[in-house]
């Protein structure tokens, strides 16, 4: 299995490229707000294991001022 996660600040563009998916015949959804905010966490765990120290409040923050664009 393979992934991508894609992402844009028109929703008219996400719509596009849901119904392509469609007809193609692959799986695809949007996330919520909080699933968008796990996965990013789930990055910053994975790639917070340099020993590197990362503010959790902020890095939430920047991912919900991401979200409004």
């Amino acid at each position: 299995m393979e992934s991508v996660i894609l992402h844009t600040n028109k929703s008219k563009d996400l719509s596009l490229i849901l119904q392509l998916a469609k007809k193609l015949g692959i799986s695809a959804r949007k996330l919520s707000k909080s699933e968008l905010e796990e996965f990013g966490l789930s990055l910053a765990i994975t790639e917070g294991k340099t020993g590197e120290y990362v503010d959790t409040e902020i890095f939430l923050n920047e991912l919900r001022d991401e979200s409004k664009d």
